[in-house]
């Protein structure tokens, strides 16, 4: 069980007004247990983390199990209880069309998973979007529903103008297919809310 510091309960009370919205608004769906997706679009420095550390120390306060999660280590190192999105989710290490999580339904991580009320995955652009596709359907499999993301709430975070995902030796194309421009198009038409 990861502790809950006394800075990151009283960070609710320090957010600026769009934080504020964005933490309100996900945590409604958090505590009516609705599915939705969020995306909290920032350039560095304007405070995601901080918004993510007040979501993360108010969903563990009430006893709800929470995951947080990034596509380096660097930046799942401040989340608390951060992961990598690879070493959480089990991704394959070739990320292409169909690519699963290396998760069975009798794990425990299944059982973490099920029990999970909210992912936030920060930095989500870096990443190929196979994996974002991986996870929603390995969470269909694990919850045995057929919302997105087995019916959680995720909150996919990042800043659209950082690191591409690397293709070796890819060409341009390659790159923007399996890029974040093309992730954010797909999410921005998809999910519920964009944020901050």
């Amino acid at each position: 069980m990861i502790s809950v510091t006394d800075e990151d309960i009283i960070a609710a009370t320090k957010l600026n007004e769009q934080q504020k919205d964005a933490y309100d608004q996900i945590l409604n769906k958090v505590f009516r247990d609705e599915s939705t997706s969020f995306f909290i679009d920032g350039h560095g420095g304007t405070g995601k983390t901080f918004l993510y550390r007040a979501i993360l120390a108010t969903v563990k306060s009430k006893k709800i199990i929470a995951l947080a999660t990034t596509s380096s280590e660097v930046d799942a190192s401040i989340l608390p209880g951060g992961g990598t999105a690879h070493s959480r989710f089990k991704f394959s290490l070739q990320l292409e069309n169909k690519s699963t999580c290396n998760i069975t339904k009798e794990s425990s991580l299944a059982k973490l998973l099920q029990m999970t009320k909210i992912i936030i995955w920060d930095e989500s652009p870096m990443i190929n979007k196979y994996a974002v596709e991986a996870l929603d359907n390995m969470q269909r499999d694990v919850t045995e529903c057929d919302l997105p993301f087995g019916g959680k709430v995720i909150v996919l975070g990042g800043d659209f103008c950082q690191v591409l995902p690397v293709i070796p030796q890819g060409k341009k194309e390659e790159i923007f297919n399996a890029s974040s421009p093309l992730l954010k198009v797909k999410l921005v038409a998809e999910l519920s809310e964009v944020l901050i």
